[in-house]
């Protein structure tokens, strides 16, 4: 009875079967990893199978580290007047620390990804950074540190000098006393600055992160150059990114 049953499982079972199986199972395994899909335990498709959360880490796993900026906005909302909005990517470029490399004819931006955000988005309509620098040279910065949280750069505009920030809009918004609205300047008074805050928080609401820029032009630079000197009296304009 035992001989029997041997002699009947080996005549079920093709003897090519375990090299169709190995064959499968391949190309199965290559499918999924042109996919950038890679099991390493069979276990492991039923238990992602019967998953109901899945908990990760976004940047560079569901995303590319890769910022953009998708919005830029005053007080009354997105800016449409491309004017307007040039000069307020100027700014935000001119006050970064991204260095432009050329490799065989080919831009690279080298630095923060906040930063190269704001230089790609001001290169897209023509606004490049070192051309930007032999108009409005850059003399003199003060770095960004995390209890400011704000960086300043210093450039020559003629005979005048032109005082660039850029940083943490709650912490910015202290620093002005003017904004941007449109193509004047308004006075920074509590129902401008209620404006901003909610505007803020929708946009935080929307998963967006928000960067405030301002600006000072002033004829004589004071002999102490800090944050106490140079960061106050600034007049308030917005960029807008996201990750």
């Amino acid at each position: 009875m035992f001989m029997t049953s041997v002699g009947l499982a080996v005549a079920a079972i093709p003897e090519g079967l375990p090299a169709i199986v190995t064959i499968m199972l391949s190309i199965g395994v290559t499918k999924m990893a042109k996919k950038n899909s890679i099991i390493r335990k069979l276990p492991a498709v039923e238990t992602l199978g019967s998953s109901t959360v899945i908990c990760s880490d976004k940047t560079g796993t569901l995303t590319q580290n890769k910022m953009q900026v998708v919005n830029i906005r005053n007080i009354n909302g997105e800016v449409t007047n491309e004017k307007e909005k040039e000069f307020i990517l100027e700014l935000g470029t001119m006050c970064t620390d991204v260095d432009i490399n050329y490799d065989k004819g080919k831009e690279e931006l080298i630095g923060e990804p906040t930063e190269i955000a704001i230089v790609s988005a001001a290169n897209n309509i023509g606004r490049n950074k070192i051309d930007l620098y032999k108009d409005y040279a850059r003399i003199n910065d003060i770095p960004f540190d995390s209890e400011r949280k704000m960086m300043t750069t210093i450039h020559r505009v003629g005979n005048k000098y032109r005082i660039i920030t850029k940083g943490a809009p709650d912490v910015l918004l202290k620093r002005c006393t003017k904004c941007v609205n449109g193509d004047k300047i308004s006075s920074l008074d509590s129902t401008n600055i209620l404006k901003i805050e909610k505007e803020n928080n929708n946009m935080a609401n929307d998963a967006l992160r928000v960067l405030a820029v301002s600006y000072m032009d002033i004829d004589v630079l004071p002999k102490i150059i800090d944050s106490n000197t140079i960061e106050n009296n600034l007049i308030l304009v917005r960029i807008d990114r996201d990750d």
